[in-house]
Parts: structure tokens; sequence; C-alpha cells
């Protein structure tokens, strides 16, 4: 690993994901995370703030940047429910089968290489009935909006950690074998080529 993705890039992905806009969003889908939950992608703890105390029985923190980890763990003080950190890639869920009541990923499938395993990973840990909630910006509806995102994500994708503009999330949700319960896609407040957001829930039946 450089030098950058250890030190630099933590700390501009850390900047990019507390943006106004973004922590709206968060607001949106995490308060409604309960019982033993996975955070996929936890980063520096951005959303921590954003879960209800009494609901939560657990939160594994699955995050692989070491410098992401150090980052959170100011976040992580003092938080009032059991916090455990994986420091693994998300396409390698150390869970068993059937022992999570919600999966939460904010940002994320954006930069997972392979998002077809990783979430079947979900889906696989996921209780019958849990419930995946999300928020991701992703490919935007119009054509003009997404040649740029076309354009300009090879250059993004190098200097955001691999981080893609232009996947569906609700597709990749829905092809991974969930079933949709409540999907929004809409362009909030940004430069419309990295602001057209995606967020809900969907469950394992």
């Amino acid at each position: 690993m450089s030098f950058y993705e250890r030190h630099i890039l933590p700390r501009i992905v850390n900047m990019a994901c507390g943006m106004s806009n973004i922590a709206e969003q968060r607001e949106k889908v995490v308060p409604h995370a309960e019982g033993r939950i996975l955070e996929v992608g936890f980063g520096s703890g951005h959303n921590l703030p954003y879960y209800t105390p009494d609901k939560v029985e657990k939160l594994w923190a699955l995050e692989p940047s070491e410098g992401m980890r150090k980052l959170a763990s100011k976040r992580a003080e003092g938080i009032p429910f059991d916090m455990e950190y994986l420091g693994l890639e998300a396409e390698e869920i150390p869970l068993d089968d059937n022992s999570v009541d919600t999966v939460v990923i904010t940002y994320t499938l954006c930069t997972i290489p392979d998002t077809a395993k990783a979430l079947a990973g979900m889906k696989r840990v996921l209780k019958p009935g849990g419930r995946i909630l999300f928020s991701e910006h992703g490919k935007a509806p119009d054509d003009a909006v997404l040649r740029w995102q076309d354009r300009l994500n090879p250059m993004w994708k190098a200097m955001c950690g691999g981080c893609n503009l232009n996947r569906d999330i609700n597709q990749l949700i829905r092809e991974a074998g969930f079933k949709p319960e409540d999907m929004t896609a809409e362009y909030v407040p940004g430069p419309r080529w990295a602001s057209f957001m995606y967020w809900g829930s969907a469950l394992k039946e």
C-alpha cells in the first residue's frame, strides 16, 4: 500500500464523506438500523451519530483501511453500545450465516471491486426477513450527465480509492436477490455528475 493510500486518501475520503448533503442522506437510513448490525465500509465512523442506541444490540464495523479505522477511533469513544472492528474487505465478511438483523452500507458500493460477491456475503449473514439499509451515489438517469460520469470515472477512480461514479445501485441490489422495500433515487444538491443518490431498504426473504 502506498503512502498516499495509507495517509492521504483516508483524510480526503473522510472530508468528502462528511459533507452536509451526504450527512443528510445518512440521517435518512441509519436510524432505522436495529438489532445485530453489520456496517460494511465503516470508513471513519460518520454513521455513528445516527444510530439509535437503544435499538443497537451490537455493531460490527467492517473496514479494511487501517487509516480509516484510526480516524474513526475518536468518533467511537464513549459510544453507548457494543462495537467490534472487522479489518477485512467487503467480499470477506467473517460472520456466521443468518446472524445479522441489519446491514448498513453508505457510500461503499461505489468502491467495492466485486459487488456481486460482497452483496452475496451480506445476504448470507442476514437473517431471513433481515434488512439492508443503503445510501449511495451512482449512475445518473440523464444521458448528458452519464456521459460526464463515464468520462470522469477513470480519473476519479484513481484519485478516490476505487470509487466509481456510474454504478446503478438499485440494480445491483436487485440482482443480488434482495426484495426492494423502499428505494428512492434522485438528485441532491451538488455537482450533478456526483450527486445522483440512491437510498432506502431491501429485504432478505
